[in-house]
């Protein structure tokens, strides 16, 4: 009886126990979502989009109101500066012009009369045989025959240019995107010209008229590289270059914003007006570097991780300062109560002999466990890549090697939304850092924008530990 309560003991302690550790070995192999360093470009950039438009287009209309006769021009017809493109119906304009030669005409008439009687009166005012009064009737009805001559000849001209209105001509060499008129329709010129056809400048060189938030204006420059794509050839990257930044602002909904102009060569006419194009603005580019995925760079170590790090830390601070005495290597490297290779680079700044740490040795310990730097020496450091757009900072990547956590200190550079540039001697191409932590057991995730390891993208943000 004795040996089976013994037995019974014996189980209900060995059965959690033996739970308790498989259950923490299966947590431990599902803990950590990995990313891959990389080497690559990364390329930091202003997001807008915009239309693309024709370097140049032109609205045609008449000057002259009419019925359409004729049309001569129909879309996407290549079109000569002059060619003719459609006809008015001159019927009326034709008679206006009859009527003007007649009034020409008649002026010439009168004016001839009036010449005629000027000269019949000249001797007859010469030998005082009329009086003043007379001789200036006559003068002044000589003067308004030729005044009424000219004036008709200027109405002969008017009439036959608006007969030569009639005839829509095209003002460019270009083509016809647009045609607005049918034969039979009827256009009336008033204060503003109907538009028949808009024509279109030579399409192999094109512009973007691209829309970029006031946050982001002062980043962009004349003669920045532009790469862009359009939906119809979602998998072909274009490039032109900005050419003109308008300083008229647009407000839609609050929002304030500025037309940026790019222009860009199309010579194999692939791309047409009014497609919008999704434009990425070249702010500053780094070529052959390493980086990591924003999913590293946004990480939040756990409470465990941070106390896995510490305790190897104390261990190891204990084991240099016991072997100090018996003559020691203060400045090697320790191993920690797990057997790992700790050095100082991975503690961060080692606090001096007798277990005081200076500012500096807790702000290297701090780092090294993966604490927030934000506000301490080195924070918020800009400019440190020296190109627009790429902010400079300081931050720690968290790995597994043989087995245990590390720290690595890494300096982030530019970023293009995906990846972030990273610098520090300890990286190597291929190397796994941790993205997400998530715990099986309450089934929570310790990236705080990931949720539970989403893919990298968005903004670089340092880690809030």
């Amino acid at each position: 009886m004795k040996k089976a309560w013994v037995a019974v003991a014996f189980l209900v302690l060995a059965v959690p126990a033996v739970w308790f550790v498989f259950l923490r070995k299966h947590e431990a192999a599902d803990t950590y979502r990995f990313v891959t360093v990389e080497k690559g470009d990364v390329v930091s950039t202003v997001s807008c989009t915009g239309n693309l438009e024709a370097t140049q287009t032109v609205d045609v209309g008449t000057q002259v109101s009419g019925q359409v006769s004729d049309l001569y021009a129909d879309f996407n017809d290549h079109v000569r500066k002059g060619q003719l493109l459609a006809r008015i119906d001159p019927t009326i304009l034709e008679q206006e012009v009859r009527s003007a030669e007649a009034s020409v005409e008649r002026s010439q008439a009168e004016l001839d009369q009036a010449l005629r009687e000027l000269e019949r009166n000249r001797p007859l005012h010469d030998q005082d045989l009329i009086t003043e009064r007379d001789w200036n009737t006559v003068q002044y009805q000589a003067d308004v025959a030729r005044a009424n001559y000219k004036s008709a000849e200027i109405g002969l001209e008017k009439a036959r240019r608006n007969l030569g209105y009639s005839e829509v001509r095209s003002p460019i060499d270009g083509i016809v995107l647009g045609r607005l008129v049918d034969v039979g329709q009827t256009v009336a010129a008033s204060l503003s010209a109907p538009q028949l056809f808009l024509l279109a400048g030579d399409l192999s060189k094109m512009q973007i008229l691209a829309s970029v938030d006031e946050s982001d204006i002062g980043k962009v420059f004349v003669g920045q590289e532009a790469r862009f794509t359009v939906q119809a050839h979602a998998d072909r990257t274009f490039t032109g270059q900005v050419t003109q930044i308008r300083l008229q602002s647009a407000v839609t909904e609050n929002v304030v914003s500025y037309t940026v102009v790019v222009e860009l060569e199309n010579p194999d006419n692939v791309l047409l007006p009014g497609m919008t194009a999704t434009v990425n603005l070249v702010v500053a580019k780094a070529s052959d570097v390493f980086k990591v995925a924003n999913a590293a760079i946004r990480f939040r170590p756990t409470d465990a991780m941070r106390a896995e790090i510490r305790s190897r830390r104390e261990a190891g601070s204990g084991a240099l300062a016991a072997g100090r005495p018996g003559g020691g290597d203060p400045g090697g490297g320790t191993r920690g109560a797990s057997g790992a290779q700790t050095s100082r680079a991975d503690a961060g700044s080692a606090a001096p002999s007798g277990g005081d740490e200076s500012g500096a040795g807790r702000r290297g310990r701090d780092r090294s466990e993966g604490g927030d730097t934000s506000g301490q020496q080195g924070s918020g450091r800009r400019g440190g890549w020296g190109g627009p757009g790429g902010a400079s900072d300081r931050t720690a990547l968290w790995t597994v090697q043989n087995g245990q956590l590390e720290v690595i200190p890494v300096q982030t550079g530019i970023s293009d939304g995906q990846y972030t540039q990273i610098t520090s001697d300890r990286l190597q191409e291929g190397m796994e850092v941790i993205a997400a932590v998530t715990s099986t057991s309450s089934a929570t995730t310790s990236n705080p924008f990931g949720g539970g390891g989403g893919s990298p993208g968005g903004g670089r943000f340092r880690p809030g530990f």
